[in-house]
């Protein structure tokens, strides 16, 4: 039999036969008594019982990295399934968006859903959990595939088969039940011994542990706000039946995109619209302060803000937070000994309060400047003064922390919180991440604006998320406003720019499973031109041709 050689991160490596699987040479990594959970093949996330056929180097993936997490929660999100589909079978669940730290669910029994019926769903993944019960991954042909998902009632996974058809399709097995998941998972259940059920509004959370922590669940921290404006929309994609990839890839097909392109960004325009006059209902706010994670739109969502304002009578200045940079000698630096940009501390805060203060008082202000190449902070003459129908737009990750404006009273600002959070599934039991959606946006940006390639981009996302954690998501609840800007058809707008991008990204690349992972996300969705993007769509921000400048 053909021999092929296994190298291991320490450089050691073995000959072994041909289709061995990772499961066997497990006590070659240095655990440390870290769970492995998968392995990288040649930087491709595989699961340890994925036959290896090819000469490879290969690495554990530990229960507490980013991809270890991510395989954790999907295979929580199977056990759920399978779980649901033994105690209500016929019943369908419906996995939605993240919220603090778990997915919330709903199942559509018929009746309310009860705390005994969740008690019931808990007790069922625990004792599968508790019996470490193994994961099966098969391959089984396209025909099969139908007619599994038919007999299981997994329409939307059944209907996507018509967009996309392969002609072998990978699918879950746990004790009779299978399922569809676009990503390894682990090989026994064993592993997945933390996690909860919580009654949350008409459905439950799922909750499962923080990347880097494991062992243990955090303490819950509602968002309110968020929840409300997901279930405002997940109500609006229902009434126009565009709840997933599939019926999304059927309004394409039926060539009736060019109206929902329409209809999501009236509704995205008019909730701009809805924001502006709650500005205007609070007579004091003299300043408008956005923040959202990284390729949320804050650029064209302040832009489209500033139309509105005007509209209704007042004249929009607008004020860069970048400009308060205090320098690069004077800049904190983070764990690794890297300029830490995105801390509150990088900024000028008691120059820019004292302009605020300044100019709410009628006084002119000299406008600070920053070269970013230099990374010194300058004046070369700008200034400013507020009359009284002005108002001042500033955008950036600290506008919810009231540390950023400590001498601003609470009565003269307004804040906005966006967040690009689609209502969109790929099928029941496959949610579509706020995070991809904003990194795919940021890979097609990056590329077209910055010269940097999707691996230079995927490899600095994780240190955008940290920030995103310290920085913004703690502040949510403090604001007076949430806008959504994600726009349900986008990713197959942006799938025609992205996916060049990431095929460009070499098996070499440590971003390859990344990139891999995206590409596998991307392949769910048809395309739209780019002719179709109206030109004042927060997408153009992105991929160019916008009617606004930056």
């Amino acid at each position: 039999m053909k021999k092929i050689k296994i190298t291991f991160p320490d450089n050691s490596f073995i000959e072994a036969e041909n289709e061995i699987r990772p499961i066997l040479f497990l006590e070659k990594f240095n655990a440390q008594n870290k769970k492995i959970v998968a392995v990288k093949v040649n930087n491709e996330i595989c699961s340890l019982d994925s036959p290896v056929n090819i000469t490879s180097s290969i690495e554990p993936v530990f229960s507490d990295s980013k991809d270890g997490s991510s395989i954790y929660r999907r295979s929580l999100c199977f056990v759920l399934a399978a779980a649901a589909h033994k105690i209500f079978p016929g019943k369908r669940l419906l996995v939605g968006h993240s919220l603090g730290y778990g997915y919330y669910y709903t199942l559509e029994l018929g009746t309310p859903l009860t705390k005994e019926n969740i008690l019931k769903l808990k007790n069922e993944m625990a004792q599968i959990i508790k019996d470490d019960k193994i994961i099966e991954t098969d391959f089984i042909s396209y025909s099969e595939a139908c007619s599994l998902f038919e007999e299981l009632g997994l329409t939307e996974t059944r209907k996507q088969l018509n967009y996309r058809c392969p002609s072998r399709v990978q699918i879950n097995r746990l004790e009779g039940f299978s399922d569809l998941y676009f990503g390894p998972l682990v090989g026994t259940t064993g592993i997945l011994n933390v996690f909860d059920l919580l009654p949350y509004s008409d459905g439950f959370l799922l909750r499962f542990p923080k990347k880097g922590q494991p062992e243990k669940l955090t303490e819950f921290v509602d968002q309110p706000k968020l929840f409300e404006i997901y279930k405002s929309y997940k109500l609006w994609g229902k009434r126009l039946n565009v709840t997933s990839a599939a019926s999304l890839n059927q309004l394409i097909h039926d060539r009736k995109e060019s109206e929902f392109i329409d209809i999501t960004e009236t509704l995205q325009t008019k909730r701009i619209s809805t924001i502006a006059d709650e500005i205007l209902k609070k007579k004091s706010a003299r300043i408008v302060l956005i923040a959202g994670p990284s390729s949320s739109g804050k650029t064209t969502t302040s832009k489209k803000l500033a139309l509105q304002l005007e509209a209704i009578g007042y004249k929009p200045k607008v004020i860069s937070l970048d400009s308060y940079y205090l320098g690069r000698a004077q800049t904190p630096k983070d764990e690794n000994g890297n300029y830490d940009y995105e801390c509150l501390e990088a900024l000028n805060i008691e120059l820019l309060n004292q302009n605020l203060v300044d100019l709410f008082a009628g006084k002119q202000i000299k406008l600070p400047s920053y070269d970013f190449h230099a990374g010194v902070s300058y004046f070369k003459g700008g200034t400013m003064t507020l009359e009284e129908s002005d108002i001042l737009i500033m955008e950036g990750i600290h506008g919810l922390n009231d540390k950023l404006t400590p001498l601003v009273p609470a009565d003269k600002k307004f804040k906005i919180y966006i967040s690009a959070l689609t209502q969109l599934n790929l099928d029941d039991h496959n949610r579509i991440s706020t995070s991809d959606n904003r990194l795919i946006r940021r890979i097609v940006r990056d590329s077209r604006y910055r010269g940097k390639s999707a691996a230079d981009t995927i490899a600095m996302w994780e240190s955008v998320q940290k920030g995103e954690q310290l920085h913004i998501f703690p502040f949510q609840n403090n604001a007076d406003a949430m806008l959504n800007t994600a726009l349900d058809y986008e990713l197959p707008v942006l799938k025609v720019y992205a996916e060049p991008l990431l095929r460009c990204v070499s098996p070499l690349q440590k971003e390859y499973a990344e990139a891999n992972r995206l590409l596998q996300f991307l392949n769910c969705f048809s395309t739209i031109p780019a002719t179709s993007v109206p030109t004042q769509s927060i997408i153009r921000e992105f991929i160019g041709g916008s009617a606004f400048k930056y």
